[in-house]
């Protein structure tokens, strides 16, 4: 299954993804990072280092285009075999 991957750490808050996937991303008004909706998180401390989701053809490239405009790199994509595409 493709999925959509977010180190939230390396986050910047630019919201180039939300711009591209309001769906997908929203901004976190905590801290100004983004956060990828109805995920699954990975949490070390009190600190979401890595957020995932499952996506379907349609979703897969949306998020692609999230992740290619992310000017830190920190949105990686996953094809259905599991190999990162970006």
């Amino acid at each position: 299954m493709p999925k959509v991957e977010h180190i939230r750490p390396e986050c910047i808050g630019c919201g180039a993804c939300v711009a591209i996937a309001p769906d997908f991303w929203q901004m976190d008004e905590k801290d100004n990072k983004a956060d990828l909706r109805n995920c699954k998180k990975t949490v070390e401390g009190t600190e979401v280092v890595r957020e995932e989701l499952g996506l379907s053809e349609g979703q897969f490239t949306t998020n692609k285009e999230a992740a290619e405009v992310c000017p830190v790199n920190c949105i990686h994509v996953y094809d259905k075999e599991g190999k990162k595409i970006i």
